[in-house]
């Protein structure tokens, strides 16, 4: 594959789960994305699902833990599995804290220095990737659809509010819901956007919908014994946001679920359902 170093490839339900790397010149480095492909796939184009995978996780996170492709290959959907953040960035303080830089993106393009100049994933998932994808697998670039567990649920609230033209469909798996008031988040944008307010709301799925922004229907599922619920999460909020907005959401609040992917895993078939159903 021209411009594309194939890390790995795997027969798995009929189809091939792979994992690559290319040079990015949104984030001027080598980042790397997991792809699966069903057996429809090697027959003609089919659309795509953006797995986006929480704090610490990298791209072969979703593909080993959450179970996604056995139902992908029934819908005939691509799986596609990012990276969570560029790497290896020399960006000071980007290692060495698990909730903030390499491995913590938010799936922001950050504005602050040093940050700025490598953390454009944003830039990277929604206009640099869909062409690359395009490039070297049979994929519709005008049927992509968008989840992703907690930080990574995060990002796929946020990058379907603000890019509806982009993505067709959007769940999300206890996601962060309104990072500007997360401690996680709080500290991510500290990083990323310092103390810019509007950059901190225009991330944040909460204050996207009360300004207005709007995506297709929602599925979001939480644990009800998520510990991190209250605190970082507010599904709550993101409730009444939709609720006065008029924003489409099924919110399901799933008993004695916690915040692994043991939860992930049992609810994924809900959620690919979902997007073929909008995809297809």
């Amino acid at each position: 594959m021209s411009g594309l170093t194939v890390l790995g490839e795997f027969a798995c339900f009929g189809g091939v789960q792979g994992f690559y790397q290319h040079l990015s010149t949104a984030v001027g480095l080598p980042m790397r994305f997991g792809v699966y492909r069903p057996p429809e796939a090697f027959r003609q184009p089919v659309p795509m699902l953006y797995l986006l995978a929480g704090l610490a996780c990298n791209e072969e996170t979703f593909a080993t833990k959450a179970g996604a492709q056995r139902c992908a290959a029934e819908h005939g959907l691509v799986l596609v599995s990012p990276d969570t953040s560029p790497r290896r960035t020399g960006v000071p303080g980007a290692t060495g804290e698990w909730d903030v830089g390499e491995g913590a993106s938010f799936y922001v393009d950050a504005i602050r220095p040093p940050w700025a100049e490598r953390f454009r994933m944003e830039h990277w998932l929604t206009v640099e990737l869909p062409e690359v994808l395009a490039s070297h697998f049979a994929v519709r670039r005008d049927r992509l659809g968008i989840t992703g567990h907690s930080m990574g649920g995060h990002g796929a609230l946020t990058l379907a509010l603000r890019h509806p033209q982009r993505f067709r469909s959007v769940s999300a798996f206890a996601p962060v819901c309104s990072a500007s008031r997360a401690p996680w988040g709080r500290k991510a944008f500290d990083r990323y956007f310092g103390d810019d307010p509007e950059a901190r709301l225009s991330h944040d799925a909460v204050e996207l919908l009360r300004a207005g922004a709007r995506s297709a229907h929602m599925l979001v599922d939480v644990g009800s014994a998520d510990r991190f619920l209250a605190e970082q999460l507010m599904p709550d909020l993101l409730e009444q946001a939709c609720r006065e907005g008029g924003q489409g959401l099924t919110l399901r609040r799933q008993p004695g679920h916690d915040h692994s992917y043991f939860f992930v895993s049992t609810f994924m078939a809900d959620h690919i359902a979902h997007h073929a159903q909008a995809l297809r």
